[in-house]
């Protein structure tokens, strides 16, 4: 059976080139999700310990933070400062929540957990003209802030972790916009690749701004890296 042959069994067409899933969609979604927050913990657990009773209290440790991490992006999430009119938005901190993961635990389990929040983005608020646009946008552009764990021993890790992880999601979102929304440039007598640039970078870009200013708090960095103690 080939993938786009899965991606019919699990999606509806809704007419007018937009498709919705299926129960049985959500329901391979959640599992998909479940799965690499499972796996994420386990690469963790086993890299942190060597010791076999450790790496299972590790694991469970691991689980239970990135699952708070994961609940407070997507709360955050729904606190829209700006709502973009064809999607997008500048959030309460969301992607922090993510990125920490990444920053706490590496690059392995920030990457599995930043692409299962890409699943949760999809189950509770998708928009899906298309296979290569779905995993663009949900899977690639949000498991992109996972790269957050590239930095996740390296001084100053959290805020350069947060910005490539921004960086790597304005990337996907980015040519996503070029590839399957650029129509809309021509309303604003723009090129594709600037109008793709300039709508996606606005509010990935200011929510970027505004997060690393709070997070460059004394107190509030301070907090972060207590967290992070807990954490680890």
């Amino acid at each position: 059976m080939s993938v786009f042959s899965i991606f019919a069994e699990l999606m509806v067409d809704e007419g007018g080139n937009y498709y919705a899933l299926k129960p049985m969609g959500y329901g391979a979604i959640v599992a998909v999700m479940l799965a690499l927050l499972l796996l994420g913990s386990l690469i963790g657990g086993s890299v942190k310990e060597a010791q076999s009773g450790k790496q299972f209290q590790m694991g469970v440790k691991q689980l239970v933070f990135s699952a708070v991490a994961l609940a407070l992006a997507y709360v955050t999430s729904l606190i829209k400062v700006i709502d973009m009119p064809m999607g997008g938005s500048v959030t309460l901190l969301s992607m922090l929540f993510i990125t920490l993961i990444g920053y706490w635990y590496g690059l392995g389990t920030g990457l599995m957990a930043a692409i299962a929040y890409g699943c949760l983005q999809l189950v509770t608020g998708p928009y899906i003209i298309s296979l290569p646009q779905m995993l663009a946008d949900y899977i690639l552009a949000f498991g992109a802030l996972g790269l957050s764990g590239l930095f996740a021993k390296k001084k100053h890790g959290m805020i350069l972790g947060y910005l490539v992880g921004v960086t790597g999601r304005f990337v996907f979102t980015f040519i996503s916009g070029m590839i399957f929304f650029g129509s809309y440039a021509a309303d604003y007598n723009m090129v594709v690749p600037v109008y793709s640039f300039l709508y996606n970078g606005a509010y990935l870009g200011l929510e970027a701004v505004l997060t690393v200013a709070i997070v460059a708090i004394p107190p509030v960095a301070g907090a972060l890296t207590r967290v992070k103690r807990m954490a680890v």
